[in-house]
């Protein structure tokens, strides 16, 4: 995985690209901006535009049909995760510098699909159809299940398990009250964090093998809306949660599609990080708390407490007993072979206007690790609306009017004022617009736009 990521310069998502599609990959002539083939074939739906299956998107589907796109990429990473291989281990050697050829069938992929069934007949007849058996059950991190005891395994010390999940409550352990309000109180007090209604940061990230830090920029609004926005020499890679809704934007050398919309773990996984960002509102945005048994982190010492989202996502925070600061955020996706993990883990708190910021935190999923390092944070900034708007990547020069006009629209929505408009002028840093109706029909107004922000690829037109 990390070979392919190193060539690719993949940003934030080392590992994405190299178990990116076992099973194939379509959509080219979309993601390129070639026309469609001579004979009319449709170009697929656009995954930026809602949930779009697997099927729909990429070519050569045979068995995991029914999930969407994003889904899809996580179960590439799963089959990575348990067999210890990279993209080209499955795909034909020269996949790395062409999309379309991930959909080419090899030995791998066969046989992968006949395991694929193998799993789900099993958990069908044996386990009601609850995942209990995996990829990752046999084969442990390696190409071929190992089929002899382990004599160090069986004598030497057990490695530690993290629970998955936390069916009942630790006797004599805190309440989830004392553990928040400590938590409140280490970042600066329940007050004070509560007041923070935005945080912006500049910073850098290192992918999984990446030998550069690159440039990233964090935008929050309270209660729940955050955005990255993560640098580099083949365009930004951009990761959105707008209180409902979550995409990824991103170059062709990266993905291959620009921008998809998250759906179930990956969404919720979004909405989770933007809580996250806003703690002095942790205690109502999520509930169902349960404490569970005490844990390490790098040899911290700390209490694994379990919540979920109101649609019931579940997510464990890691505690640490000492200084009452969060140390780690573990949540899982669900895919048709197993649960995926991600994992965040956070340090180097810093003291913002009274209020710690972890300066610092490791995202690791079973596609990549990325550590981001913050430089610079403000908190209670004005955070413009188009910031946590779905992002837009690769538009060529005709469409700035998409650009321009997506940023008015936000910022007159923001402001109650929502109206027709016809773009006057454009230029780097601002635009001037006229009213078509509402209540000031004919004024012109000139609003701000910063182009790098909205669109990633913006500074290759």
């Amino acid at each position: 995985m990390e070979e392919l990521s190193v060539k690719r310069g993949a940003i934030g998502v080392a590992m994405n690209v190299c178990a990116a599609l076992a099973l194939s990959v379509a959509g080219i002539a979309k993601v390129t901006g070639q026309a469609p083939p001579q004979g009319g074939t449709q170009a697929p739906p656009s995954p930026a535009d809602g949930v779009v299956l697997a099927e729909q998107y990429f070519k050569n589907i045979q068995v995991l049909k029914g999930i969407p796109v994003d889904e899809f990429m996580d179960t590439m990473g799963m089959f990575a995760a348990a067999t210890g291989m990279n993209c080209v281990d499955c795909h034909v050697s020269d996949a790395g510098g062409d999309w379309a050829k991930y959909a080419n069938d090899t030995a791998f992929k066969q046989t992968t699909r006949r395991m694929v069934t193998m799993v789900n007949t099993l958990n069908a007849g044996s386990f009601g159809g609850r995942p209990l058996v995996t990829c990752f059950t046999c084969h442990r991190g390696l190409r071929a299940p190992a089929t002899l005891p382990s004599l160090d395994l069986q004598y030497g010390d057990p490695p530690p398990v993290d629970p998955d999940q936390i069916t009942r409550a630790t006797p004599g352990a805190p309440t989830s009250d004392q553990i928040l309000d400590k938590y409140l109180q280490a970042l600066g007090g329940a007050q004070r964090v509560a007041a923070i209604t935005s945080i912006t940061g500049k910073g850098s990230y290192r992918a999984y093998d990446d030998f550069q830090l690159s440039p990233f920029d964090l935008y929050a609004k309270a209660p729940d809306q955050r955005t990255t926005v993560q640098h580099s020499e083949y365009g930004d890679m951009t990761i959105t949660y707008d209180g409902k809704n979550a995409w990824m934007a991103a170059p062709a050398d990266i993905r291959p599609f620009p921008v998809v919309q998250y759906s179930g773990g990956n969404l919720d996984g979004a909405r989770v990080d933007a809580i996250l960002a806003f703690p002095g509102r942790i205690k109502q945005a999520l509930t169902n708390w349960r404490v569970g048994p005490e844990s390490s982190v790098d040899d911290q010492d700390v209490q694994i407490v379990q919540a979920t989202t109101p649609g019931g996502f579940l997510v464990k925070l890691y505690f640490d007993t000492k200084t009452g600061l969060v140390l780690r955020s573990v949540r899982y996706s669900n895919s048709p072979v197993g649960r995926v993990p991600v994992r965040v883990d956070y340090s180097d708190y810093r003291a913002v206007s009274g209020v710690k910021v972890p300066f610092k935190w490791v995202t690791t999923w079973t596609d990549g690790r990325t550590v981001f390092q913050l430089d610079s944070v403000q908190v209670n900034t004005a955070v413009w609306a188009w910031r946590t708007l779905r992002p837009y990547t690769g538009l060529p020069s005709s469409d700035w009017s998409v650009v321009y006009e997506t940023a008015v629209s936000g910022e007159f929505a923001a402001a109650g004022s929502p109206c027709r408009f016809h773009t006057l002028a454009r230029a780097p840093r601002e635009c001037v617009v006229r009213e078509q109706g509402g209540h000031h029909q004919g004024k012109s107004h000139t609003v701000a736009v910063d182009e790098s922000a909205f669109v990633p690829d913006a500074r290759r037109y």
